[in-house]
């Protein structure tokens, strides 16, 4: 599959930081970023995943319905077990998905949309990148660590940087 290895690369980048990091570091509120931790956002996308990894076995992903386990905002060492877990998951064959989504808060129903595997990993593929941007500036905050310049930028963006610079 094509989106192996570059969610694998973003798995690995949000690795080597966790383990960089420590424990207080994980879970200081940022003012920055609303008070959000670095923890609180480790744990969003590690649920995307494994919501996307549940609607793979039952052919429906609904992310609204994801767990919100504080456990994990608060445990560098879970995060990190976690994320090595689902290193390898994304490896899958395509397969034809629905998405339930809520579009609107209050009493409307949800939407189902048809979608399949890769689209929803290429979702998260996305999504994980907006986060790391976001705990780019945590981070920056927090500790004096050095992160790869491509940590939080889109491929797309880190192409056209590229292409600016020749």
């Amino acid at each position: 599959m094509q989106l192996k290895n570059p969610v694998q690369q973003l798995f690995r980048q949000l690795l080597d930081t966790l383990e960089n990091l420590s424990d207080t570091q994980y879970s200081a509120p940022v003012d920055l970023l609303s008070g959000a931790t670095i923890g609180q956002h480790i744990r969003h996308i590690v649920e995307f995943i494994q919501e996307l990894d549940k609607g793979y076995e039952s052919g429906t992903v609904n992310y609204d319905r994801r767990t919100r386990s504080h456990a994990l905002e608060v445990s560098r060492s879970l995060a990190i077990r976690q994320l090595l877990e689902m290193f390898h998951s994304v490896d899958r064959p395509e397969k034809d998905l629905a998405l339930i989504a809520h579009l609107t808060a209050g009493d409307a129903g949800p939407v189902v949309i048809p979608t399949n595997y890769s689209r929803e990993l290429l979702y998260n593929m996305e999504h994980i990148v907006h986060h790391m941007a976001l705990l780019r500036i945590g981070i920056t905050v927090l500790t004096t660590l050095s992160l790869p310049p491509q940590f939080g930028v889109a491929a797309s963006t880190l192409q056209y940087r590229q292409a600016c610079a020749q």
